[in-house]
């Protein structure tokens, strides 16, 4: 059993907030007894944003499942990305992978926002808005120096400073929401949390509750 939207009950940094919409679930390291500790976060990540489109957008090609981790290997492989030896690996992925299977597997484009430094996240801040007020879907974050996926819920500003709402898949054990908002594996953070010295890929797929049945 997964929790769901573990986001709900965190104060807001400020009043003018900009959030996911609708219900996802929570999928974290060896959430599903598969040990993936050091390698599978962008995975749990991916998986986080398949159940936010199973539960919210009408595709016709959706599978009724969130794909495994052995399933998004394959899958990579089948689409030529990746070579066999991919398979049954503990090799990383980011967000254009992440792109490439929602495109297979459902059918849904996704948009890639590329910085070239974490200084300079705040300067796509008017994208993000966009995005959470036109689809409304999680954000797959990815970086190089900075290699610990994470999913992007919402973001905010008080006019001065930007807050970003990160949802964290490295936690491993058995969760529970108010354990999880208290220790900051879901919370908002600031500009710092991302690395000058990291560039940054966001994968912003492009399927709304406005698809919804």
């Amino acid at each position: 059993m997964y929790l769901s939207s573990v986001h709900i009950g965190l104060p807001l940094p400020c009043f003018q907030c900009y959030l996911v919409s609708g219900t996802y679930q929570y999928y974290h390291y060896a959430c599903d007894g598969h040990n993936d500790v050091g390698w599978g976060c962008a995975y749990r990540t991916l998986q986080t944003l398949c159940s936010w489109i199973n539960n919210n957008c009408n595709i016709e090609t959706q599978s009724p499942n969130v794909p495994s981790l052995s399933k998004i290997q394959e899958t990579l492989v089948t689409i030529g990305d990746k070579p066999s030896t991919f398979m049954k690996s503990r090799e990383w992925i980011g967000s254009f992978e992440i792109c490439l299977f929602l495109d297979h597997c459902y059918n849904i484009s996704s948009k890639i926002i590329h910085v070239r430094s974490g200084s300079e996240v705040g300067l796509k801040f008017d994208e993000f808005v966009e995005h959470f007020q036109k689809f409304g879907s999680p954000v797959m974050i990815g970086g190089d120096s900075d290699a610990a996926s994470k999913a992007l819920l919402g973001i905010a500003t008080d006019g001065n400073k930007k807050y970003f709402l990160i949802l964290d898949p490295h936690f491993s054990g058995n969760p529970d929401i108010d354990s999880l908002q208290r220790n900051g594996w879901v919370a908002w953070k600031d500009e710092e949390l991302f690395l000058t010295e990291s560039f940054y890929n966001f994968c912003l797929p492009q399927c709304g509750q406005s698809d919804a049945g």
